[in-house]
């Protein structure tokens, strides 16, 4: 469920399209974690009984509203918010006009938390991903679970010397090391919530500082560096009020697309694809404007997204790059060389655009589609002619694009650069100025290759004053391909001249760095773990097969299915169906702590892509738009049908299981379909999308409301999608498992439909975790999670 918000929340997560799903949800070894340190049942409410359930909000253990949540994040020995008179640059800090002077970051000094140097331990199962090297390649700073919980750490490429940057409690969600070497960037989520900050720290440790996102009931997630080091490019999310909109028609296509937008002034020149204020399905092409800053939507102003160039030293005021208001997402992706020229990413799921915009006055001068997925959709050439960007703009299939500018930043030309039939281009960095990385998705595995970038600049014009031919997009040396050990790429990022660094995760290991040094063979670091080292003892992993189930309407489905060890071939097993959320997100040959604890204990678990899944094209994930939800819970039952079908599930021992979309999605398979299953686990899943809507973070609202349809104009609709409408056909226990701080999927969702059966006398508990939100990050809070709902289902499909 999350959009804008760089999330560890595992699978393919759409946050801001957070972590890759191998890195969401990685644990240290069992004989790291103390039984019972922070989460015990009934005695201190983390299982709640129905009237425990009931209790006002306020008065429940570790409850509060968003603003003293938000108060709580800072922690002992952190500045308090100086006055605004006392902060750098003072109440004058703001010197563009338009701007919302209170929504400007002002950085907050914070102690330093650096660890010592140490050596990789040898035997804590520990993952490292998300990598980013200084400007030599020398050095590298990434995230890693070592010490239990997402942490910020820095090592050389080449040597196991480690070190802890920031031993705080808040988990490290993204990384970015300045172009000159002087700043390590990062975004942390206090408490485990979806409001996140933007920190910087010195490479040695000193200096550490809020640079974001540190005012009560803001969020803020990182946007690139400027070429030069100089500035950090944040995005804010700030509360600005409510209204209330009133029911109206459905517009074409039925869903709200675009929000109320008031992103940027607007301004002549040339665009293309829907933009904000125009209507859904509209297009402008060479020669008309796109349209923004139009107010075309319902007059329903919730939050405010800021997109601001910041002095990481504090010495020049904030620049204001961008501002929309009900924004679903808003990042800035590049700067050019010069400055001049702004490439952002905003838009819904599903709905995503690039836009060229001018610095200098916020003007908008060319727009284009781009694919979900992860957020750094591309980049500027030097000379700002041409941005490379990662879109499927009137394609199935995302692939690399060509989008040519003139000196005046306006569209020109658009070509293809590098496509696959049927695969979508996954990942895309910049190695220098000459050579790109791409990642492929070929049906859920990665596929690695770099390429030179051909010469975007026009040939000189004929002596004979004949108009010369257009540029070739299409690379005069062939891709070369990078062979990599394990199944799938979650980031690509240059190091050095010649160098890249590649996290990798797979069926046999949790995530890692791998160091690709020019043509060299790729090398694991040093601080990575081995792949026996990352995995808890016992039973090896499990390698899962593809399978390809139909749903009923003929659309071939996917998924990848675990055989338990020790399982006889053709004998039927109990089983675990196991949903991703998103609903974007993909399924992948990954190792999952989830998956093995289970597999360990004899269950089977089939994890499905159901329509709505990413790496199946446009039309495939696009297909449980609206009413099309009602297919999707259909393609479950078409895919618990399959695994029986062909031996190797036992039809009377099944469970459903998944997390965000996932949780919602087992909680309608087992009100649609309440005879499939024996037993039900939902994590951090929607029961009812009134109150859902009611709930959620603003920014959410607005994406949400595109994939589920909008919670006035499709009242209906939603209600008839709601498990909670149908929770009179549940028949079977049911365990709900959720964060307490989770903004994003808030725990009434969980609370309300635990009382609901309780109501009807099923067996309900409800799990909550302390100290986390959407995504379990802590290893402790894993564990339990794991143990707690493997104990449940085993309990209920082996009596």
């Amino acid at each position: 469920m999350e959009d804008h918000l760089p999330a560890a929340d595992g699978h393919r997560r759409t946050a801001d399209d957070h972590l890759p799903a191998a890195e969401g949800h990685q644990e240290t070894a069992d004989a790291h974690l103390p039984d019972g340190e922070r989460h015990r049942w009934a005695a201190d409410g983390h299982r709640w009984t129905a009237d425990e359930a009931a209790r006002p909000e306020a008065d429940r253990p570790g409850r509060a509203d968003r603003t003293r949540r938000a108060d709580r994040t800072r922690r002992p020995g952190e500045d308090r918010p100086r006055p605004e008179e006392d902060r750098p640059g003072g109440a004058d800090r703001h010197p563009w006009a338009g701007g919302h002077p209170s929504s400007a970051p002002a950085a907050q000094p914070l102690a330093d938390l650096a660890g010592p140097v140490e050596s990789t331990p040898g035997l804590t199962a520990h993952a490292c991903w998300y990598p980013t090297a200084d400007p030599g390649g020398e050095h590298v700073a990434f995230i890693c679970d070592r010490g239990g919980s997402p942490q910020l750490w820095t090592a050389p490429v080449d040597s196991p010397e480690a070190r802890l940057l920031d031993a705080g409690p808040d988990h490290v969600t993204e990384v970015a090391w300045s172009p000159d070497g002087r700043w390590i960037a990062y975004t942390t989520a206090p408490g485990g919530s979806g409001h996140t900050r933007v920190l910087c720290v010195r490479p040695d440790g000193t200096g550490r500082r809020v640079i974001a996102g540190a005012e009560p009931g803001s969020s803020a997630y990182l946007g690139c560096w400027a070429r030069d080091g100089s500035a950090l490019a944040v995005t804010i999310a700030q509360p600005v009020g409510a209204a209330v909109e009133p029911p109206g028609e459905r517009p074409p296509g039925w869903t709200e697309r675009d929000g109320h937008a008031t992103l940027l002034d607007a301004g002549p020149g040339p665009g293309l694809g829907p933009g904000p204020g125009l209507g859904p399905g509209s297009r402008s092409g060479p020669g008309s404007a796109p349209v923004l800053g139009r107010s075309l939507g319902p007059a329903r102003v919730r939050d405010r997204l800021s997109a601001y160039l910041v002095d990481p030293d504090g010495v020049r005021a904030p620049a204001l790059l961008a501002e929309e208001d009900e924004a679903a997402t808003l990042r800035t992706c590049d700067l050019s060389h010069d400055g001049t020229l702004a490439l952002l990413r905003r838009g819904p799921r599903g709905r995503r655009e690039a836009v060229v915009v001018r610095v200098a006055d916020r003007t908008p001068l060319c727009i284009l589609p781009v694919a979900d997925g992860d957020p750094w959709i591309g980049r500027f050439s030097d000379d700002a002619r041409t941005v490379w960007l990662r879109s499927d703009h009137d394609r199935e299939f995302a692939a690399l694009l060509a989008l040519r500018l003139d000196a005046r930043g306006r569209r020109t030309d658009l070509r293809v650069v590098l496509d696959r039939d049927a695969h979508d281009l996954e990942l895309l960095t910049f190695l220098d100025a000459e050579r790109a990385a791409l990642a492929w998705n070929v049906e859920g595995t990665s596929e690695v290759e770099t390429v030179a970038l051909p010469d975007p600049s026009p040939p000189a014009p004929a002596g004979n004053g004949t108009a010369p031919p257009a540029p070739s997009a299409v690379p005069h040396v062939p891709p070369r391909a990078v062979e990599l050990p394990h199944e799938v790429v979650t980031r690509l990022a240059p190091a050095g001249p010649y160098g890249m660094l590649v996290a990798q995760s797979g069926s046999q290991r949790r995530p890692g760095v791998w160091h690709v040094p020019g043509t060299a063979p790729p090398a694991r670091t040093p601080w990575s773990a081995r792949d026996t080292d990352t995995v808890p003892p016992g039973p090896a992993p499990v390698r899962p097969v593809p399978l390809r189930p139909t749903g009923r309407d003929g659309l071939r489905l996917a998924g990848w299915y675990h055989r338990a060890p020790g399982r006889a071939p053709g004998e039927p097993a109990p089983c675990v169906v196991h949903l991703h959320g998103g609903p974007e997100e993909q399924e992948r040959p990954v190792f999952e702590p989830l998956y093995h604890e289970l597999t360990g204990r004899g269950l089977d678990v089939f994890a499905p892509d159901v329509r709505g899944s990413s790496g199946w094209g446009r039309t495939f994930r696009d297909a449980d738009l609206g009413e099309g939800r009602f297919s999707a819970i259909e393609d479950v039952a078409e895919c618990v049908a399959h695994i029986i079908g062909l031996g190797l599930a036992d039809a009377r021992r099944l469970a459903v299981m998944g997390h965000s979309y996932g949780g919602y999605l087992t909680l309608a398979s087992l009100v649609w379909h309440p005879e499939l299953f024996r037993t039900g686990v939902t994590v951090c899943g929607m029961s009812d999308f009134a109150t859902f809507f009611a709930g959620t973070e603003p920014w959410l609202a607005e994406s949400a409301a595109h994939k589920y349809g909008h919670p006035d104009r499709d009242l209906a609709l939603l209600r008839a999608l709601s498990p909670m409408s149908r929770v009179d056909a549940l028949r079977v226990p049911l365990l709900a498992v959720h964060g307490e701080h989770d903004t994003n999927v808030p725990p009434r969702e969980s609370e309300q439909i635990v009382r609901a059966a309780r109501a009807r006398g099923l067996e309900a508990e409800l799990l909550l975790l302390r100290g986390e939100g959407h995504d379990f990050r802590r290893a402790d809070s894993r564990r339990l999670f794991r143990r707690s709902a493997a104990d449940w289902i085993q309990r209920h499909l082996t009596r």
